[in-house]
This record gives structure tokens, sequence and C-alpha cells, in this order.
């Protein structure tokens, strides 16, 4: 196994890339990304513990979500069970990542929590909106700004984790390792992605959830549904895209 270092122009692609893979089954990519979001609803609503469990297991549904992008590549429709695909592929070492990411986000928290008291941390966690006056003020924005910055090293060691425990056999601290210097020798590729990516997902839409507020005034039901359908749309392209990066920096393997 060995990181190939792709075209800056690749990054572009990848979303478009996406978006062929979730065309191949909307239905079933509309499903499989309820399911998930029903099931990290559920244990999030369980006192003291359900966000802590919700995030360990977000690697092990990461391998579902690339098991059924790998069947779209194949020509096949994916199957609702393949998001539980995580849990049956190395799971202990699935789990494992899931406890380093566990801790490196309390981390992440913590830290922002010197310039904020721990605002930002109580919103991620308990769900407990500041006030007005902290989130105008610039100890919550360099919170933010802190955070944001933190997570660029942890989503660099986690972006092909999963995937290369699940389907190349590694440790969990080899995965980790093999993915951060994996996307550390295709920054520019990255780079171009997250630029098309911001521009898809947030400014797009953005600027046509203005136009419409515009054209159509105050009208939370036509709003709402716009919104909703974005996120159809966008959140399985964008998971599936996560799998396009993953072909071009890694070689799926033949037989997993």
């Amino acid at each position: 196994m060995q990181a190939r270092v792709v075209a800056a122009k690749r990054g572009a692609r990848w979303l478009a890339e996406g978006w062929r893979l979730f065309r191949v089954s909307p239905p079933v990519w509309i499903a499989l990304v309820f399911g998930y979001w029903l099931v990290m609803s559920a244990l999030s609503l369980v006192p003291l513990v359900g966000v802590a469990a919700a995030t360990v297991l977000i690697p092990a549904f990461a391998v579902g979500f690339m098991t059924a992008s790998r069947s779209c590549e194949r020509g096949q429709a994916p199957e609702l069970p393949q998001l539980l695909a995580g849990f049956r592929e190395r799971v202990a070492t699935q789990l494992g990542l899931g406890a380093v990411y566990l801790g490196c986000l309390a981390a992440l928290l913590a830290a922002s929590a010197l310039a904020d008291h721990g605002a930002l941390a109580r919103w991620m966690i308990e769900g407990q909106r500041p006030d007005d006056e902290m989130l105008q003020s610039n100890a919550f924005s360099l919170a933010l700004m802190s955070a944001a910055v933190l997570y660029v090293p942890v989503m660099m060691m986690f972006w092909f984790a999963p995937v290369l425990a699940a389907w190349h056999g590694l440790g969990a601290a080899k995965a980790l390792f093999f993915s951060f210097f994996a996307t550390l020798i295709n920054w520019r590729a990255f780079l171009v992605y997250a630029a098309v990516a911001g521009l898809v997902t947030v400014a797009i839409p953005f600027a046509l959830l203005l136009g419409l507020s515009l054209v159509l005034g105050t009208q939370p039901f036509t709003l709402t549904a716009v919104v909703f359908l974005m996120l159809v749309i966008l959140l399985p392209t964008l998971l599936a895209s996560f799998y396009a990066s993953y072909r071009d920096v890694f070689a799926p393997p033949a037989e997993s």
C-alpha cells in the first residue's frame, strides 16, 4: 500500500465524482444518510454518555458510507446493510479510532475554552447556545478560529484512517499515520477540494436562499423545504466524494 500524489486539479473532481456515485441510487443514499442521522440523534439524547458514544461510532459509520460508494463505483446499487459494514470489519480497531477521535475533540474544545470560558464547548456538547453578547464577542470568535485551526490536523488523521483499517488491515496508529501524511503530501488537491466543496455546499446554497428570501419574502415553510432538499442532495454527494479522494490516493484492494 502506497499513497499517491495526485494533481491539484483532481481535488476539483472529487465532488463531481461524488455526485456521479450518488446518482447510481439516490433513494438508497438518502435512506443511508437518514439512517445514520437517526442513530446518531438517538444516541445523542442519552444522558451523560450519549454524545461521547455517538462520536466513538463515527469511524465505523464512515466505513459504511465508503462501502456504499465502492458498490456504486462498481456499477452496483448500494444496500442499506452496508451502513453497518464498519461494525463487521475490524470493529475493535474502528472503536479504537473512535476513542482517539473523541479524545482529540475533547482536547480541541478544552483548548478553545481558554478563549471563551467554555461557551463553545457547552454549545457543542450540551446544546447550550451562548447568549448574543457572547456570540458577538472577540473571545468567542477566537475560540471558533482556534477550534477550526486545531481541527485541521485531526481531520487529516481521520480522513482515510477508518477505511485504511477496514480494507488494508492497518492498526489504529498506522492508519492515522498514513492518513495524515497522505493528506499532507496531497495538500494542493485537498485545498482545491475544500474550495470547491465550500463553494458548492455553503456559498451557492446561501446565495440561493438569500435570493429566494428576497423574492418570496418570509415564508418559513418554503425556505425550510428548499434547505431540506439541498441537504438531501449535498450530504450524500459529499460523503461519496470522500471515496473519490481515497480511490485517487490509495488503490482500493481487489477484494475486501
